[in-house]
């Protein structure tokens, strides 16, 4: 099964949960597995976690990347834009609080917006959008290795609490992000290894 058919599959049976009657929906949170704080927690702070890489990633038109750099910013869109809608609706039928897509702060009541673990300041993200050409491709591949690093970390987390990933859902996602991006971070270290020129065309 590709993580493209189990990310629609587990959005079809959220949906036929959704639209049916109050005993079916009772009968399926009989049957499911109990989600835990830390299911919650990881679900809502991927989302602020993938929107900061989407606004990252769709810079690349607009600031000179090379075609390799590119192809890698628009699966990350894609992917991740798709990720953000599954963890919204998640939430969204365990009623509980839905983070923005556009939101790349993770807010808790009573507590200042947090930055994930691996996602960059303000600052950072400002020198990326103020470069250009190769310099937006390198600071863009570093920013990025740190922010999947950050993922991989928050993924580890998860598995190490108690209780956790014990939802199919929570457990297919954690397992999806920590193979994408894993693979990913492997991808743009050549990709750095490359120097400035990489496989920008001549």
């Amino acid at each position: 099964m590709t993580r493209a058919t189990w990310r629609l599959g587990a959005a079809a049976t959220l949906l036929c949960v959704a639209t049916a009657g109050q005993g079916a929906l009772a009968q399926h949170k009989a049957a499911a597995p109990a989600r835990s704080e830390a299911d919650v927690n990881f679900m809502a702070g991927m989302i602020p976690h993938h929107a900061q890489a989407v606004l990252m990633a769709g810079w690349a038109a607009s600031h000179g990347a090379r075609p390799d750099v590119a192809v890698l910013c628009e699966r990350i869109v894609v992917g991740q834009k798709d990720e953000i809608a599954l963890m919204q609706y998640w939430l969204r039928q365990h009623g509980e609080t839905v983070p923005s897509a556009t939101d790349t702060r993770m807010k808790m009541k009573g507590m200042p917006d947090m930055l994930m673990p691996g996602m960059m300041s303000d600052e950072e993200m400002a020198a990326l959008d103020k470069a250009r050409g190769p310099e937006f491709d390198r600071l863009f591949m570093e920013g990025m290795i740190r922010h999947h690093q950050g993922a991989v970390a928050m993924v580890d987390e998860l598995l190490a609490s108690k209780n956790a990933a014990q939802n199919d859902v929570v457990y297919k996602m954690a397992s999806d992000i920590y193979a994408d991006q894993t693979t990913e971070i492997d991808r743009m270290q050549k990709m750095l290894a490359k120097g400035p020129a990489g496989s920008r065309a001549p």
